[in-house]
């Protein structure tokens, strides 16, 4: 029994984001800003990066872009950047809890293609309401999913023979669905009112203020709660400070994007894009099922030793299963919202680089291949990364050549800083 408990408990912590030594140092609880940066700094020379690498990154991306474009800092094309990365977001999320088993699915974006013609044709041929067709597509991509995890976990076939299987017999299945050379189009205006239209400006504001106060009124109720029971917990002076650079990432945000960014000044163009309402949902959603919930620490402990896991008497094949259920019905969305920018779903949808690029993103994340290591987090930060390649390039009237290489070469990058990490990780004795 020993065996397991120390197997999950890395884990555990992982899916926690709050290991006993992000706040102890010489076994004494940490109370200072300054013994906190500390402790952060002894974890990155463990081998802990995090999401440290593609943040750095993506700043990086925004001076140079910025210095060399006189338009990419514009409100106009910040908008514009959000809703490109908007289905490639989602999409890397919906891969994170099977990433983070240490499978893959290959067939994630045209399965969340099926879905999103399952949607769309439900509204056109169907005449159905646009709420009743999304909860379609989601009930397709469950199916999928069960599907594909009931392979994988009861009859033992590696994930990427199985969604290999399925990302090619999905490709028949969306031809068969739409018939060669056509398309659906999605012209229902709620549905492809997610991509090309905006929040009212005063209800952007009070979802900002939403976000901000919710967050400081939880965090501030859960370091309450630790320090009543004498749980290991964070500085309140940390707390106060990540309270405050989320309320100038969110209300700066949405400062700028409320702003009119119309080049003509007949026809004002103001808001925060819906799309980023949906990613932000998903992220909150996302990120409370791996961090706060018994379901997330069996998903990290079956993720860091699927053997001990067992022996903790975790239910292994279920989890493999619901990783699945969970991606690629999450790829329904992003499908949906892919459609959406598209304004229509075509038997193309969802192949070529649409897998690559999620995978890509969560890579470039922070998330690891091997499994037992990632976050929702990464999934959106590395969509914004590839987005921010791309669109940057495009304003500098780049060949397209040049995108894939860049962002080829970016996705090595974050690749090779993740085998490193891991390497330090063990060498310094952290699973």
């Amino acid at each position: 029994m020993t065996t397991s408990s120390t197997g999950t408990q890395p884990a555990q912590n992982a899916g926690s984001g709050l290991a006993d030594s992000d706040f102890a140092i010489d076994s004494r609880q940490i109370t200072t800003l300054g013994e906190a940066w500390q402790a952060y700094l002894n974890r990155l020379r463990g081998g802990d990066m995090g999401a440290l690498p593609a943040t750095l990154g993506l700043v990086v991306l925004f001076i140079v872009f910025g210095s060399l474009s006189d338009t990419f800092l514009t409100a106009l094309n910040i908008a514009n950047l959000i809703t490109q990365a908007g289905a490639i977001c989602v999409l890397a999320m919906a891969l994170i809890p099977v990433l983070l088993l240490g499978d893959i699915d290959l067939s994630a974006g045209v399965a969340g293609a099926v879905g999103a013609a399952v949607a769309a044709l439900a509204i056109d041929d169907r005449g159905l309401p646009w709420y009743v067709a999304v909860v379609g597509a989601l009930v397709v991509g469950m199916v999928l999913g069960g599907f594909i995890g009931a392979l994988v976990a009861k009859l033992g076939i590696p994930s990427f023979v199985v969604t290999l299987a399925f990302f090619l017999a999905l490709q028949g299945v969306l031809l068969k669905m739409i018939g060669q050379g056509g398309s659906v189009r999605v012209a229902d205006p709620v549905l492809r009112g997610i991509t090309i239209k905006n929040v009212p400006v005063t209800v952007g504001w009070i979802v900002a203020v939403v976000v901000v106060v919710l967050f400081a009124a939880l965090t501030l109720l859960r370091h309450r709660t630790q320090v009543s029971r004498g749980l290991a917990h964070q500085p309140l002076s940390l707390i106060l400070v990540k309270i405050a650079g989320l309320a100038v990432v969110v209300l700066g945000l949405t400062a700028l994007l409320n702003v009119d960014r119309s080049r003509n000044p007949n026809f004002p163009i103001q808001g925060v894009p819906y799309v980023l309402l949906v990613v932000g949902a998903l992220l909150v959603l996302f990120t409370f099922l791996l961090s706060r919930t018994r379901y997330g620490r069996h998903v990290y402990a079956v993720g860091g030793n699927r053997e001990a896991a067992r022996r903790a008497g975790i239910n292994v094949d279920r989890i493999r299963i619901s990783v699945f259920v969970i991606c690629t019905s999450t790829a329904a969305i992003s499908g949906i919202i892919a459609a959406s920018y598209a304004g229509k779903v075509s038997p193309s949808s969802g192949g070529g680089n649409t897998l690559l690029y999620a995978v890509g993103a969560a890579v470039i994340g922070g998330t690891s291949l091997f499994g037992g290591k990632g976050k929702a987090r990464d999934g959106v930060i590395g969509g914004v990364v590839i987005a921010t390649i791309a669109n940057g390039l495009g304003l500098l009237n780049q060949a397209s050549w040049i995108n894939y290489v860049v962002t080829g070469g970016v996705l090595l990058l974050a690749a090779s800083v993740d085998a490193l990490s891991r390497r330090r990780r063990s060498a310094s004795g952290v699973s």
